[in-house]
């Protein structure tokens, strides 16, 4: 089965298609986080499948891989959706298990809903965490307004997320999961991108020295026996004289 969508050169393939063989395509891991009931699972699955599931079982942290082509790349994408994270005693109840999820992540989307207020004071813990588990600071992360269209209900202005989004130094985008595609897929696209470009950038020095050995002269060995051959026939040549 293939799918391809012409929205910002995005093609939905999965693995064992009928296309052409290629070469194994680059992994990119995405982890999702945030507080419970945010959307978390409707966003990944608003993303990879372009469809829309208002009721979901609870999260038990699944993890939904997909081939998918961005701007001319094909791209092994893995997604881990989360459990909800809560503030116990002004720190955050972070398990063993969500952490090993950060740790291995490549980059983050940390989402929260604009009708839950609580779910957007996690957004600076959970940011703070992250980069306590990756120290390098270089791997990219996204926050996610969701539930845009709950104008009605919602507990948190806009504006307060891009402001809190800035002053980390986060990309910041405000989604409606259940109305609008296009910057689910945008703010994931940013991500895909961001890893891709830092893959391909920190691993050519290390592809040279670890994957092609050192050039031989085909014809190291061939000289060596003939310089031999020369050396023998010189001694023979002087002794017979």
């Amino acid at each position: 089965m293939r799918l391809t969508q012409s929205m910002c050169t995005i093609a939905e393939c999965a693995p064992g298609g009928d296309g052409p063989a290629t070469a194994r395509p680059r992994l990119v891991k995405i982890a999702v986080v945030g507080g419970s009931g945010v959307g978390k699972t409707a966003l990944v699955v608003r993303f990879l499948t372009r469809r829309f599931i208002g009721d979901y079982e609870r999260n038990a942290g699944n993890l939904y891989s997909r081939h998918i082509q961005i701007d001319g790349e094909m791209l092994a994408i893995q997604v881990q959706d989360t459990p909800g994270v809560q503030i116990q005693e002004h720190s955050l109840d972070c398990n063993e298990q969500l952490n090993r999820c950060i740790r291995w992540a490549d980059a983050l989307v940390i989402v929260f809903s604009i009708t839950d207020y609580k779910s957007f004071e996690l957004l600076s813990h959970l940011y703070h965490h992250v980069r306590q588990l990756h120290p390098g600071n270089t791997v990219p992360v996204v926050i996610v307004a969701n539930k845009a269209d709950l104008l009605h209900i919602k507990e948190v202005e806009p504006q307060q997320g891009l402001q809190l989004a800035n002053m980390l130094g986060c990309t910041f985008y405000e989604v409606s999961v259940s109305e609008n595609y296009h910057n689910v897929f945008n703010a994931f696209h940013l991500l895909c991108k961001e890893v891709s470009k830092q893959q391909i950038t920190s691993t050519p020095e290390r592809r040279r020295t670890s994957l092609i050995p050192r050039p031989k002269s085909p014809n190291m060995q061939d000289l060596k026996r003939r310089f031999k051959q020369a050396l023998s026939a010189k001694v023979r040549t002087v002794t017979s004289v």
